[in-house]
């Protein structure tokens, strides 16, 4: 099974924001002071009398950010620039400065950019004062707190706004992993306490999660959910749990690529790879815990496995010994990779760096490769047959009858000729490639290729049938490679008398646009095979990932828990489909979201990948959500059928 079509080229690798998903917390030095010192508020560097804010739906002119990190000088940007006036506290006078300093800065490029005018941008800085002292929220319509994740510093924070503001002000967290809650019922309002969620950074991330615990009035979720509005974000509704929607989903999932990388399954690069490529995501998995901060990214497990108990979310012991080592990623200079300096985003060779190591680089043999043949008739068949045949490749398509083969070859004139007319290759190329390709009716003309891929229906018994016949057919030293995405591929090369010829090569669908193969090597496959494999892919321009041959590979083990968990979350009635798809792509830069996916891929698809994972891991966690059978059960298998987790107009 191949997960995503084409990738949306807003969220590739080379167009991502610049910081990926997930929020990241306030510095340590963003912390506001347990309680309100009797000394007077004094306005640290911004002065000046700020403009009067302008009358709003929601009613919350004079917004209060305490904390001023990373999130909450990113959060106080946003809300200045949108004409609010915004008292920013917090205890370190090098905190404020830098806020204002940034927002400075954002608003001088806004300025040459000729977003804003120097007027508006004078008067976004008016705005923007900041203090030490959290006597100064005492006229906010509402505060947020962004101080760091330790759930006694934001209980003493809350109690003393309790003491300071108003009693009609809404207090809000910034908290992605704490109990909403457990704050609203320490708190002497909890009728007016929430969560509000940004992402980091705050000024570029649409989402955010406007959370609601059992005590909230209805009032004031309405109010910062229009604030949200007003700021030109995209507000979602959830409830209170830890990881909320968004870092709900998230988080497991980068904890099953460190245990992915811990257990040596594959290399960190080949784990990042796998994911941008493969499901078009702007960061790997492990980049993104580096970036986030491997210590924060274990707090959120902590909380989320305290709350869930589901083994998916038990923090992986390698965050517990990068976290203990002071490894915490970018912020440390070193966590999965090794960073140019603490803070800094370029990453540097280690001892890990592909080709370092000296068993690496020494040159296997590699066999030769003229000839390719592919069995099948079908969309993946067709793009293997084309990739091949643009890269020179002579190409035999095999299928069950000429008629077949001669349909699936049409199918690939159709496709260079797209390409021709959106200007990515030549008509002269297009013949050229076209005439490289062979269709025959029977296997017999597989008798001299060089490599033999099979790219015929996911079922362990048929494709046994194939090597088999395959075994037969080829010549001796021919490779033999097996597309499957969910099916062990040792059983395939135990079903001929040459298993050390066999490998998997997992392209992804569509196989002309997508980049990454994986190349799936089992305990019988030789050296030889291995490398010609990876020098193939490297010939037709796909990056090949290395990984064993257990069920999932890299790409699938990793998305389907992913997807997976997210029906659960319907399936419990926590958020709907199309909020939790939002979330995903406005707060995770996901090119689709879970359910537009699961739609897409087939619904019965993704129950027998699932099925797989879950049999193969015995994992309670891996067992698919009943909802999913349910729609299966039911027929109702995506696109495919008019209609999944939505209804879709027939063709």
């Amino acid at each position: 099974m191949d997960p995503l079509s084409t990738p949306d080229p807003t969220t590739s690798p080379t167009s991502a924001p610049s910081s990926a998903p997930g929020s990241a917390p306030a510095s340590a030095a963003a912390s506001a002071p347990p309680s309100a010192p009797s000394t007077p508020p004094s306005p640290a560097p911004t002065s000046g009398t700020a403009p009067a804010a302008p009358s709003t739906p929601s009613g919350l002119s004079t917004v209060a950010v305490v904390g001023l990190g990373t999130m909450g000088a990113g959060i106080a940007e946003v809300l200045a620039r949108a004409g609010r006036e915004v008292i920013g506290i917090d205890l370190s006078e090098a905190a404020a400065v830098q806020a204002v300093t940034a927002l400075e800065a954002s608003t001088a490029r806004a300025v040459r950019r000729e977003r804003m005018t120097e007027r508006e941008r004078r008067d976004a800085l008016a705005r923007f004062r900041t203090f030490s002292d959290l006597q100064a929220a005492a006229q906010a319509d509402l505060v947020i707190e962004v101080v760091p994740e330790d759930y006694e510093l934001k209980r003493e924070v809350f109690a003393a706004l309790d003491a300071v503001v108003p009693p009609e002000t809404i207090l809000a967290t910034g908290t992605n992993a704490l109990s909403v809650t457990r704050l609203a019922a320490d708190s002497a309002r909890p009728e007016r306490v929430l969560g509000l969620h940004f992402f980091n950074p705050a000024p570029a991330m649409k989402l955010v999660e406007v959370v609601s615990s059992v005590l909230t009035a209805p009032a004031a979720v309405a109010a910062v959910t229009a604030l949200a509005r007003e700021l030109g974000k995209e507000p979602v509704a959830v409830g209170d749990r830890p990881g909320f929607v968004a870092d709900g989903l998230l988080f497991g999932y980068l904890n099953q690529a460190a245990a992915m990388y811990e257990s040596r399954y594959a290399t960190r690069e080949d784990i990042d790879a796998a994911m941008r490529l493969g499901c078009g995501l702007p960061m790997g998995p492990l980049a993104l815990l580096d970036l986030i901060g491997v210590d924060t990214a274990r707090t959120v497990l902590e909380a989320m496995y305290a709350a869930s108990q589901d083994r998916l979310h038990a923090p992986a012991p390698i965050l517990r010994q990068l976290s203990e080592a002071g490894l915490a990623g970018r912020k440390s200079g070193r966590g999965f990779y090794t960073y140019e300096a603490p803070g800094s985003p370029i990453v540097v060779p280690d001892a890990e760096t592909p080709g370092r190591r000296p068993e690496e680089g020494a040159g296997a043999p590699v066999r030769t490769v003229r000839a390719v043949g592919v069995v099948g008739s079908g969309t993946m068949a067709s793009g293997i047959a084309e990739v091949f045949a643009k890269a020179g490749y002579e190409v035999v398509l095999a299928a069950r009858g000429r008629e077949k083969a001669d349909a699936a070859r049409a199918r690939i004139a159709k496709s260079l000729g797209r390409s021709v007319d959106k200007g990515r290759l030549t008509a002269k190329a297009r013949e050229e490639a076209l005439a490289r390709i062979a269709p025959a009716g029977s296997l017999d003309a597989l008798a001299d290729v060089d490599l033999a891929v099979e790219a015929v229906v996911e079922d362990l018994e048929v494709k046994r049938q194939l090597f088999t016949t395959l075994d037969k057919v080829c010549k001796p030293g021919a490779v033999l490679a097996t597309t499957t995405s969910s099916l062990p591929v040792v059983a395939c090369a135990r079903a001929t008398s040459r298993p050390q010829d066999v490998v998997g090569m997992h392209f992804f669908n569509p196989a002309p646009a997508m980049k990454l193969v994986e190349v799936v090597r089992t305990v019988l496959t030789a050296d030889d095979v291995h490398t010609t494999a990876r020098e193939v892919c490297a010939a037709v321009r796909k990056h090949p990932v290395d990984c064993g041959d257990r069920a999932g590979f890299i790409v699938n083990a990793l998305l389907f828990p992913y997807l997976n968990n997210a029906v659960k979350m319907v399936e419990e009635h926590y958020a709907s489909p199309d909020d939790i798809d939002a979330a995903m792509k406005l707060g995770g830069g996901y090119p689709m979201g879970p359910f537009e996916l699961l739609d897409v891929v087939g619904l019965d698809v993704s129950l027998a990948i699932e099925r797989v994972l879950h049999r193969e891991f015995r994992d309670p966690g891996l067992a698919p959500a009943p909802l999913l059978e349910h729609l299966v059960a039911a027929g109702c298998l995506g696109r495919k059928t008019g209609r999944g987790f939505r209804e879709y107009a027939r063709r």
